[in-house]
């Protein structure tokens, strides 16, 4: 049999660069065209593949101990947290990533959740068809005389602090993985999480997930946001213990979350209650 790439994860136009690149070394690319959320149909079909291209199904030892000839792992997205590393360098499986991925796109994106739930957007929508303008109106501010709060300034969360530090008084930003004149260079403030998550109106994520980051913001973090924040998150959803999400939203300790990701995905109807808040 022909050596052959998986995708394993498909939805993207065209695979025509990656077919004619893979060509000019003689392996074949062949693409996963079952069910999306079947990971074990995605696993025997990838089982044989001497390389798989993959974006958020996971890689985990159960599967790299079966796949005798897998050589090269490489994410479609800048995070690697679908993938056992530990058991894939283990094995002698490389993995990697495509820098820079999306930096402009998830940053405009956080941009405009925040904007969303600064203007109450979802909440006038939702006036306007079901109430035709009338009370309650959305709660909102402006960001002149405001504090915001970046966690993980990495590529693209300096890439958003860049855009956003402009609009506020104060940019505070927590990383504890970069160098001091990296905060400089984004225009921010390095400050510890306590004091972001105190002192600012808006808190934006912007971090990697691991073992450290898994519900960082939890009951604790929500309940020392004393501005009562905007809170977006364009990272990775478990960075956010959703319980606890939906409990200050409960409580009023925070004005209004913009969720691009989620601890489950594809979302399951656990989490119907948490979208459909107010």
């Amino acid at each position: 049999m022909k050596p052959y790439i998986a995708v394993i994860d498909t939805g993207y136009s065209s695979y025509e660069y990656e077919a004619e690149l893979f060509g000019k070394y003689g392996l074949e690319l062949k693409l996963y065209e079952g069910d999306p959320h079947d990971y074990q149909l995605k696993h025997q079909f990838a089982e044989n593949a001497v390389g798989i291209l993959v974006r958020g199904t996971p890689i985990r030892r159960d599967f790299l101990e079966k796949a005798g000839h897998l050589k090269a792992i490489v994410r479609y997205g800048t995070g690697y947290d679908n993938v056992d590393l530990e058991a894939a360098t283990k094995l002698g499986i490389r993995v990697a990533n495509v820098q820079g991925y999306a930096n402009h796109a998830v940053s405009d994106h956080a941009m405009a959740l925040m904007y969303s739930c600064l203007r109450g957007l979802p909440v006038t929508q939702n006036n306007l068809s079901e109430r035709f303008g009338k009370p309650p109106f959305p709660e909102i501010f402006e960001l002149h005389d405001k504090t915001l709060g970046i966690i993980g300034l990495g590529r693209i969360g300096s890439h958003f602090a860049r855009k956003a530090t402009p609009l506020f008084r104060r940019t505070l930003a927590t990383d504890p993985y970069i160098a001091d004149h990296q905060f400089v260079e984004s225009g921010t403030e390095k400050a510890d999480l306590s004091t972001l998550l105190s002192e600012s109106h808006v808190i934006s994520i912007h971090c990697t997930l691991t073992e450290e980051t898994r519900h960082l913001i939890d009951k604790g973090a929500f309940e020392s946001m004393s501005k009562r924040p905007i809170l977006i998150n364009t990272a990775r959803g478990p960075v956010i213990d959703e319980k606890a999400l939906f409990n200050a939203l409960e409580r009023n300790l925070i004005h209004s979350a913009g969720i691009d990701v989620w601890e489950e995905e594809p979302v399951t109807e656990r989490q119907t209650l948490l979208i459909q808040h107010p």
